[in-house]
């Protein structure tokens, strides 16, 4: 493998902390002691991390956005699956057109997605509904999911498969115990992105959701529209703390290269 020289160290040092320093502002902002954003500070102080704890709106909302997240990925990922399989092993009439409807809300602005969420669920009875908000994110997030299970579907060989059949295993314990586990780094990569892209979901939600159902994003922004302190840094200071842990313990065990390029 040829080594990189200084210049091109030092180049990747500079893009790397080019693209960090968003990230590393909003830290530094979160541990000032003043009431009002503030960098540089005179001290560091932790007094908006405790402050998080005196706003348990935000915690509920949490662990909102966390069961809807799960929920969504799950639910989209069950979706998906069967759907790639089918997509990428059958030639059938209107496959394409499946494969189409299904990447479509890929294409539609989510502004344009929760006006609509926001009409139909008013004329069947779901508006506000924690029932209502995970299908609108099962429905976002499935294109997600689908993607990267089917580029582990595609090209997959089936001799394995058709040999556990023709020893008499089920298609079901064939799917679990040989197809599964061959497209598994897709769709674990798929389910991750699909949480990760659900838990952040703002613009949509915040037509969809009501003040019982409200996510994680939602109540940030209503509470950055009525005021503006480090207590919004504070909270995107934990998440990215707990992003890194998660990361660090998906490469631990899992590996990272096996989750987002699906390398077995």
């Amino acid at each position: 493998m040829q080594r990189l020289g200084p210049i091109a160290l030092i180049f990747h040092a500079l893009f790397v902390l080019f693209i960090m320093a968003p990230l590393l502002m909003v830290i530094a902002v979160s541990f000032t002691d003043k009431g009002y954003l503030s960098l540089p500070t005179d001290g560091l102080s932790l007094r908006w991390f405790y402050a998080i704890a005196d706003n348990p709106d935000f915690i509920d909302a949490f662990w909102v956005s966390v069961w809807l997240a799960f929920l969504s990925a799950t639910l989209a990922t069950t979706i998906a699956v069967p759907a790639s399989l089918a997509i990428a092993r059958k030639r059938f009439w209107g496959r394409d057109i499946i494969a189409a409807f299904l990447l479509s809300p890929l294409m539609i602005p989510h502004l344009v997605l929760g006006v609509a969420f926001l009409q139909f669920y008013s004329k069947i009875g779901l508006g506000g509904s924690f029932v209502g908000l995970t299908a609108a994110h099962v429905i976002l997030v499935t294109p997600y999911a689908l993607r990267l299970s089917l580029a582990s579907a595609t090209g997959l060989p089936r001799d394995a498969e058709d040999a556990a059949l023709t020893l008499g295993a089920s298609r079901w314990v064939t799917f679990r115990r040989i197809t599964l586990p061959l497209i598994l780094p897709g769709v674990a990569g798929g389910w991750l992105l699909s949480f990760i892209t659900s838990f952040d979901e703002l613009t949509m939600s915040v037509f969809v959701a009501s003040p019982a159902t409200q996510t994680l994003p939602v109540r940030m922004y209503h509470h950055i529209t009525q005021t503006i302190d480090p207590l919004i840094a504070s909270i995107s200071t934990v998440l990215i703390v707990l992003t890194f842990l998660v990361m660090l313990l998906l490469d631990r065990f899992y590996g990272l290269d096996k989750v987002f390029v699906g390398k077995g």
